[in-house]
């Protein structure tokens, strides 16, 4: 009774059985409710994470200036599996063609992920997604202006930074 009837209380139920000729007290039938109603357990997001990370792919852009005071823009493509850089490519002007070919070169084989998690930066162009899922990636959009829904792609950045750092302060 209270599972096709949510809205029904102890007493409620209660009152229904004893009129059927059954007689239990009230804290029984709401003990019995709580297990009724108990719902299975369902993933956590971070047992949903792992058990798609071989699936899904995060890019991102960062910038780098150099000595003539030109900046320049890094696009990389990584892996949330094993969280290994799968693609990366430097340009002075990125346009959406650019990125495209960018997705494209980074899945010669057939080798691509299921998902694609990505910011919302106009660099992609408007049709980047209804290309994507043409060959059959669907592409996550993050929240905008929240860097730490694409997590690993941002870490990925700190690492080159910090690398770089390192390199040359030699």
């Amino acid at each position: 009774m209270a599972r096709e009837n949510g809205l029904w209380g102890a007493q409620r139920i209660r009152g229904e059985l004893l009129g059927l000729g059954y007689e239990f007290g009230r804290e029984t039938v709401r003990r019995s409710m709580h297990e009724a109603r108990r719902r299975p357990p369902s993933q956590t997001w971070r047992t949903l994470l792992q058990n798609h990370a071989p699936d899904i792919w995060a890019c991102d852009f960062f910038t780098v200036p150099t000595l003539s005071f030109q900046t320049l823009f890094v696009f990389f493509f990584t892996e949330h599996g094993r969280r290994r850089l799968v693609h990366v490519n430097v340009t002075a002007h990125p346009t959406a063609e650019w990125v495209w070919c960018q997705l494209i070169q980074t899945t010669p084989w057939g080798e691509r992920p299921r998902f694609l998690l990505r910011d919302r930066g106009s660099s992609f162009g408007k049709g980047f997604v209804a290309r994507a899922r043409a060959i059959g990636i669907e592409t996550v959009l993050s929240p905008f202006r929240c860097p730490q829904a694409n997590g690993v792609a941002e870490r990925m950045v700190e690492t080159f930074r910090a690398s770089a750092w390192t390199t040359s302060s030699w």
